[in-house]
């Protein structure tokens, strides 16, 4: 029964999440201003790359939860996908920062620098970045496990591709490499936008509107690194009684994983006057046409 409550709470949220996501996704490209400005493109990528990380990850809650078992190939494909777009969201909004700190560091260079040329090629540079750990991943997959281990069948984890201790080992210091780099380039961008701040005078309000946004981009990496907390609670929790630790999972998948996922990218959104006004004026253009 307990197991049917948790399936069905899980699949309300992510229902709900995904329908934020798509409502923000669908005022992005209801307007053309958005799709043609770097900072809006790169956070509907955030949105995409959220929403796919949603419908991924309740997949392999549903398969955990009703103990489906799958190829271990097949699992290492989702698995791959998932590393991915788990890392996609903080470099693009490390992307993001970078793009306000040129917008009021260097503003006659910002439309040349931020074009929607350029915005592709750099959100093809985050794709590319972000497979480097997944890259990581395959290697030290490859080198320890043999033939026979990708056709055997077991419940679909990220977990379930570390065969050796020194994997997991590996896998963490390559993500909080990343975070730490994007950690500092963060608190450098605010720093800058703080000194011009600081010796504006016409444009405080642009200013300060860009220290405010950048400590935004902050609180919404900080949201992204929670969800590395999971593997941490559960591996801690993993000898105490196998219902409380289904429990503990349970818990730390809705508020490490789904909540941070659907927090970020709605704060910023509501957050922005312009998308906020243009949100507003979908939905209550839909309700007229209801009416």
């Amino acid at each position: 029964m307990w197991m049917h409550s948790k399936f069905i709470i899980v699949q309300v949220l992510v229902v709900i999440f995904l329908c934020i996501n798509l409502l923000l996704i669908v005022t992005f490209f209801k307007n053309e201003c958005f799709y043609t400005t770097a900072r809006y493109i790169l956070f509907a990528v955030t949105l995409l790359s959220d929403s796919f990380l949603f419908l991924v990850s309740d997949l392999l809650f549903i398969l955990s939860i009703f103990q489906i078992t799958m190829q271990v190939f097949l699992c290492s494909v989702i698995c791959i996908s998932v590393l991915l777009y788990l890392i996609v969201t903080p470099v693009t909004l490390t992307a993001m920062t970078l793009e306000r700190y040129v917008a009021i560091c260097m503003p006659l260079r910002h439309a040349e620098l931020c074009s929607t040329r350029n915005t592709l090629h750099v959100i093809l540079v985050i794709h590319g970045l972000s497979s480097v750990p997944y890259a990581v991943v395959l290697f030290t997959v490859f080198a320890s496990a043999s033939l026979d281990f990708y056709y055997q069948y077991g419940t679909c984890s990220v977990k379930f591709l570390i065969v050796y201790k020194w994997q997991d080992y590996v896998w963490s210091a390559v993500f909080q490499f990343y975070f730490l780099i994007m950690c500092l380039i963060i608190m450098l961008c605010y720093v800058k936008i703080m000194k011009v701040a600081r010796t504006a005078s016409e444009d405080d309000k642009i200013s300060s509107k860009g220290l405010k946004t950048v400590t935004l981009h902050a609180f919404q990496l900080l949201l992204c690194l929670i969800q590395f907390w999971y593997p941490l609670i559960t591996s801690s929790l993993i000898h105490i009684d196998f219902t409380d630790l289904q429990h503990v999972r349970f818990f730390s998948y809705i508020v490490f994983n789904l909540a941070p996922r659907c927090l970020s990218p709605l704060i910023y959104g509501l957050r922005d006057e312009m998308f906020f006004t243009a949100l507003k004026k979908f939905l209550s253009r839909g309700l007229c046409d209801r009416q």
